[in-house]
């Protein structure tokens, strides 16, 4: 395992790197609270087939994290560097894998140019108004109504109560090992944290308005494509991960018994199914 930054548009971004350059990249997307270290039992699995790389998003883990007045925490934007961080490293073509908030930026990139994406694994990464689960309600109305109090009150998901109620919901107790959250919570910690979050729920609302573009591209590209998906999740329900079949001929659907972050507890299915499906080509 590599551990590196490169700059992009004169900003450190983190990222883990393993395997071999001359082969496939897989490009592995993290989400919110988390960072690349969502990936740190999946990488060994995937690194011998695989070049692996995981980045920390602007604003996350390791990464630079300006400060949200001087910067424009949005997902276009957060797309831009994760493109430039590619560029950077002269990738071309890529699998991708994407988990929560990395599902938009993914799919952004596939938008952006198709060709470039060999395949996807989709872990609890939504793209279909289907898989929003019931909070999201409340959220739209926020949305539609921004207040400095509703701001203020969806701080809370930063909590790390909350932060370890995401990790453990829905899993069997005993199957989750604290170092996730653990690090999580600390992140949390950081100057500005509260704020550059808030502004990334507030333009959530731009992602669930490109969900028909993203569906267009399944339609017209029809990838490869697995959705892994912790069925016990109350952010993005399994009727999302369904939901790609209608779209998608090419795609496999696979319900786990496991939360938002099933990947903590079902890492090594999830790898064998990454290399049954791509492993040996």
């Amino acid at each position: 395992m590599k551990y590196a930054t490169v700059k992009v548009k004169g900003l450190d971004v983190f990222y883990r790197e393993s395997g071999a350059v001359s082969r496939p990249t897989f490009l592995l997307l993290h989400g919110f609270p988390t960072a690349s270290h969502l990936f740190r039992n999946l990488i060994p699995m995937l690194e011998s087939h695989f070049h692996v790389i995981a980045p920390d998003l602007i604003g996350f883990g390791q990464s630079a994290a300006p400060n949200h007045q001087d910067f424009d925490y949005t997902f276009a934007n957060l797309t831009d560097y994760v493109d430039g961080f590619l560029a950077a490293l002269q990738i071309k073509q890529f699998y991708l894998y994407v988990f929560d908030y990395g599902a938009p930026i993914g799919f952004n990139l596939a938008v952006k140019a198709p060709n470039r994406i060999l395949g996807i694994v989709s872990q609890n990464g939504n793209v279909y108004r289907s898989g929003l689960g019931p909070k999201w309600a409340e959220r739209q109305a926020y949305w539609a109504h921004p207040t400095a109090a509703l701001r203020n009150q969806y701080q809370a998901a930063f909590a790390p109560a909350t932060i370890k109620g995401q990790y453990l919901g829905g899993e069997q107790p005993g199957s989750v090992a604290p170092d996730g959250y653990s690090l999580d919570i600390f992140y949390t910690q950081a100057p500005d944290y509260a704020e550059r979050q808030s502004d990334l729920i507030f333009d959530y609302q731009n992602n669930v308005s490109n969900y028909p573009k993203y569906q267009q591209y399944l339609r017209t590209y029809q990838p490869e494509l697995i959705a892994a998906w912790g069925k016990n999740d109350p952010s993005f329900i399994y009727p999302g991960a369904q939901a790609f079949k209608r779209d998608d001929s090419n795609a496999e659907v696979h319900l786990l018994d496991g939360g938002h972050f099933v990947l903590e507890s079902h890492w090594q299915t999830i790898g064998k199914l990454i290399l049954d499906k791509w492993g040996q080509r």
